[in-house]
């Protein structure tokens, strides 16, 4: 039997709660490859059940953490553009995107 919308929903909250109680302080962060340590960059650290924390390396105490099935949609979303800028965007500012 599917699930109902009410099902789904508390299911994603005791998710999101049990996942933000791990205890990730012993966790080994990885960056892309090719880049060093000083740099600024996007780190993520493995989880269980395949999930994912994600922070940026000049703020580490900040970490989002994502569920297997929230990464999975990130990540085939970015393989497929669903991110990608609009060409005048790149600049970024108030001129972005018009």
């Amino acid at each position: 039997m599917a699930e109902t919308a009410e099902e789904i929903k508390a299911r994603k909250e005791r998710e999101r709660d049990e996942l933000y109680a791990l205890d990730i302080s012993g966790v080994e962060w990885h960056g892309a490859p090719g880049t060093e340590a000083h740099e600024e960059r996007v780190e993520i650290a493995y989880l269980p059940e395949g999930a994912v924390a994600m922070r940026s390396s000049l703020d580490p105490d900040t970490v989002l953490r994502y569920t297997e099935a929230e990464w999975r949609a990130f990540v085939l979303g970015a393989r497929d553009g669903e991110f990608d800028l609009e060409q005048g965007a790149r600049g970024g500012g108030p001129e972005a995107g018009r």
